[in-house]
């Protein structure tokens, strides 16, 4: 259902304020201190003075000579940004309260935003079975708000999901050393995307955000029957949500899906970011970005 322009900008708005207060409170350092790798390089190594950030001393330096000596950097460019969003058929699907497409507009902000924060350009390309919108990275809040309420209103003409199709475009359109957010439900088998997104997390440094929600990982206990239909093949089943097959099938199927996503980022040291629709969207971010920043720190 289309919604009107009071609508979008009350939507955007309200994104807006609640991304804007976490970005401010959380997301802006730990998004500095994760990425921060990609914007500088090494210079030299210089000895301690009282007041540098401790987490830049070089321990081997240090070790060596038996004085502390710190690193220096130099800033070498600005980042890039880019959100590739899945707009498919199978977004618009929520159990609860919420669609899959209101959280990916969610996620997609507290990156923006934190991008915006540090001066960093943001691109978006919203993605079906063929590219739906492209928009170049820049920098500058009248820009987050266009990509947002994009995020927000934007009707795709397109129903089923070709993700090799998005890795190929932004493989061609995006600089080396970028970061690519690529959120989606990732409800495809990896065969039909692997090539590309190998090269994606060779070329830049690729976070799939990966959106679930609770129906799809467990059915109600329930003895009900439901007919139900893919949204995105159009494909229709009668079926018994009350039959223990039906749910041990669904728990197989998980199990096998989860396993094909860890073979393919695994051995790319890709790391995802898992969230489910049902629990507050910024806290897989930021358990992601702690962890990331831990690592850019030792």
């Amino acid at each position: 259902m289309q919604m009107d322009t009071a609508d979008i900008f009350k939507k955007v708005r309200q994104i807006e304020i609640q991304t804007g207060k976490l970005v401010e409170e959380t997301f802006a350092g730990e998004y500095l201190s994760t990425f921060k790798g990609q914007g500088i390089e090494f210079s030299e190594v210089r000895e301690y003075i009282p007041g540098d950030d401790i987490r830049s001393i070089d321990w081997n330096v240090t070790a060596r000579t038996g004085v502390p000596y710190v690193k220096k950097f130099n800033e070498t460019r600005e980042l890039t940004l880019m959100i590739a969003c899945d707009v498919s058929a199978s977004q618009r699907f929520g159990s609860l309260n919420k669609f899959k497409q209101d959280t990916a507009a969610e996620l997609a902000a507290l990156f923006a935003f934190s991008a915006l924060k540090n001066s960093d350009k943001v691109g978006l390309l919203l993605f079906s079975d063929k590219v739906e919108l492209y928009v170049p990275p820049k920098k500058g809040k009248k820009h987050i708000l266009r990509l947002i309420r994009e995020l927000v209103a934007f009707e795709p003409t397109g129903t089923g999901t070709d993700i090799s199709m998005a890795l190929t475009m932004l493989n061609q359109v995006m600089k080396h050393q970028g970061i690519l957010i690529f959120i989606s439900d990732f409800l495809a088998d990896t065969a039909s995307y692997e090539k590309p997104f190998r090269l994606a997390a060779k070329k830049f440094d690729l976070i799939p955000v990966i959106i679930q929600d609770s129906l799809e990982k467990e059915l109600p206990k329930l003895p009900i029957c439901l007919d139900v239909r893919d949204p995105e093949t159009g494909e229709e089943k009668f079926l018994s949500l009350g039959t223990k097959a039906l749910s041990q099938m669904l728990h197989l199927r998980q199990d096998t899906w989860q396993t094909q996503l860890a073979q393919l980022f695994n051995p790319l040291k890709v790391e995802p970011i898992w969230v489910d629709t049902a629990q507050p969207t910024a806290d897989p971010v930021i358990r992601f970005f702690k962890q990331r920043a831990r690592k850019v720190r030792q």
